[in-house]
């Protein structure tokens, strides 16, 4: 990894690492975060650099919380950035939606991190919409390099006009790698005053109505800086015009020549005007962009209201996919389409086929003992088994078959009352231990408040394992100059009321077995804490013990109830045996919990 805090120099770097640097060079003095792949990255770097950038950084409990001390931050006149996943905007929009109304004093940026193709994630929504839902600014970068040098002018925007500014990235530019010019740092300011404007800031009914006229006059001022926006620029000739915007200007860049390219960098508001004197005078027009037709639908209007009667070509007209990302191949089509001017069959988006890769538990996962553990418990019962957003959302794949509903984070618990109201099965709701403080506490006391009968399994691995492992209020914190003790997740759950609350080691799955029996025959809301700390967190901080598993081939009576039961990478079936596999194996002993004839040991 580059030095992100030196000066000059040309540095490969990751999207991500970029953006770190953009923000340094920038001045920010306050960043939060909830992680989510694939902007977890630029949280990782902060917690190890931002305290020598002279910048405030945390990992806030769930996005709408890190938006919200971001948004204090802008409020007292610091520059802030908080940043997350797409989904997450879906969690942090409640706030912005009203902080649109009342403004920052200091720069904001708003990262959200889209994922076409769904990479990492339970969908793949396009969040520009929301800079038409919220009316504030939005800027999308195509690389790197245009990811560190967009920063500090987004910051400039969003102080010229007192609004945050949606920084809209995607997968493919959050995670490509490319060189990039280090400028200068700038000093963060972290410090500011808050100076109370009652109208502007207290968004009663009788201020929101001055504020909503206020937020309007100032969309159309972002509309004329759209205008004659840098971000915004025509490059090459010819008579076919090429619209595109984010890393979808990349791949046109390689797949296409001897056409005209309108590259908008500033894409809300659009600017209007150089878009129509783009279109005016070209054969046709093609708009290529990833997933929602939000530039094709503007064209076609623009197109209407200003009397331009050129073709447009894109998702609307069947000849560029709507769904998932794109790459360089699906846009050799396009190339064909700048060359004819009439096309009667949709471009088929190519079929690159690629060796399976299905995603697994790690070895010596804890995970793998609960849902062995409840499995086994459940027996024949009739069960809804909620699941959650993380690394515990592949108890779903065989042999443990235990997710019949995801829907997002704190939704598995949510769901589970309502299957308990209006079913007569018994819902268990998986979740981890970031999650119940994201957003897992609510649902548990909705549960306590209306009597539903149901089982909540708290995952608790010590770490925020799937994005990356960054810390929660559970793990406590120990960056920045900031030291703080962990919350405790079963006193949290007795302090709302839940009268069953048992702690399990998930490797030991026999008693483990017996508490989610307990679990499933109390007659209330039951609480189950699964308690081990991730192994590869574990390995990171060398505290992982040195053993292994080791199965005695003269007592082994090839049941395979090791192989049903925990289904470990580290467990290895052949010749009709089974073997553990040394380089995999970290000798947690749930397999050797599990065996009925004892034939595995764990050797220290």
């Amino acid at each position: 990894m580059s030095d992100l805090l030196s000066d000059g120099g040309k540095h490969l770097l990751l999207g991500n690492e970029a953006i770190v640097r953009g923000l340094f060079e920038a001045g920010v003095g306050f960043a939060s975060t909830y992680p989510g792949t694939p902007s977890s990255e630029i949280g990782n770097l902060l917690e190890k650099l931002s305290a020598d950038a002279g910048m405030y950084f945390e990992f806030s409990d769930n996005e709408k919380v890190a938006l919200e001390v971001s948004a204090a931050a802008a409020s007292a006149g610091v520059r802030s950035f908080v940043f997350m996943k797409h989904v997450g905007l879906n969690v942090a929009s409640d706030p912005m939606m009203t902080l649109a109304y009342s403004g920052v004093r200091g720069g904001m940026l708003i990262l959200t991190a889209d994922d076409p193709s769904a990479h990492s994630s339970q969908n793949e929504q396009d969040n520009r919409y929301y800079a038409q839902l919220s009316l504030l600014p939005m800027i999308e970068p195509s690389t790197p390099m245009g990811a560190k040098a967009m920063i500090p002018e987004a910051y400039k925007i969003s102080e010229e006009l007192g609004l945050p500014v949606i920084f809209r990235t995607t997968t493919r530019v959050n995670h490509a790698r490319a060189p990039v010019e280090f400028g200068q740092r700038s000093e963060p300011v972290t410090k500011g005053h808050f100076d109370r404007d009652f109208v502007r800031f207290v968004n009663i009914p009788a201020n929101a109505r001055v504020n909503r006229k206020r937020l309007l006059k100032l969309n159309k001022d972002a509309r004329e800086m759209s205008e004659r926006s840098s971000l915004n620029f025509v490059e090459g000739k010819g008579s076919v015009g090429v619209i595109t915007s984010g890393v979808s200007y990349t791949y046109v860049k390689e797949a296409m020549s001897d056409v005209s390219i309108l590259k908008l960098g500033f894409t809300a508001p659009l600017p209007e005007r150089k878009i129509a004197d783009f279109i005016r005078g070209k054969e046709r027009i093609i708009v290529v962009e990833e997933l929602d037709p939000y530039l094709e639908d503007s064209v076609l209007r623009i197109c209407a209201q200003y009397g331009l009667d050129v073709p447009v070509y894109g998702k609307r007209s069947g000849h560029l996919p709507r769904a998932m990302e794109y790459s360089p191949d699906t846009l050799k089509g396009v190339a064909e389409l700048a060359a004819v001017c009439e096309f009667r069959e949709p471009m088929p988006q190519p079929e690159i086929k690629l060796p399976a890769r299905p995603p697994t538990l790690c070895a010596g996962c804890p995970h793998r003992g609960m849902f062995a553990a409840t499995k086994k418990a459940v027996g024949n019962r009739d069960v809804v088994y909620c699941s959650d957003i993380g690394c515990y959302t592949l108890g779903g794949s065989p042999p443990f078959n235990e997710a019949d509903y995801i829907i997002c984070m704190g939704g598995g618990a949510g769901a589970a009352g309502g299957f308990a109201q209006s079913t007569d099965q018994l819902p268990i709701a998986f979740m981890g231990d970031s999650t119940f403080f994201h957003s897992g506490i609510n649902p548990l006391i909705n549960a306590l408040f209306n009597n539903h009968k149901i089982v909540m399994v708290i995952l608790d691995n010590r770490t925020t394992a799937m994005t990356g492992h960054q810390p929660n209020p559970g793990t406590g914190r120990e960056f920045g100059g900031v030291n703080t003790q962990p919350l405790d997740i079963e006193s949290i759950a007795r302090g709302v009321g839940a009268r069953f609350v048992r702690k399990v080691n998930p490797y030991d799955i026999k008693a483990t077995t017996e508490v989610m029996r307990e679990a499933i025959t109390f007659d209330g809301v039951a609480v189950v804490i699964s308690e081990q700390a991730c192994p590869l967190e574990l390995k990171k901080r060398k505290l992982l013990p040195s053993r292994t598993c080791d199965v005695d081939q003269e007592e082994c009576v090839q049941c395979f109830t090791c192989l049903r039961m925990v289904a470990c990478p580290a467990l290895i079936k052949k010749d009709d045996r089974v073997w553990t596999d040394p380089t995999q194996c970290i000798g947690c002993g749930m397999c050797a919990n599990v065996c009925p004839k004892k034939a595995i040991g764990v050797k220290r």
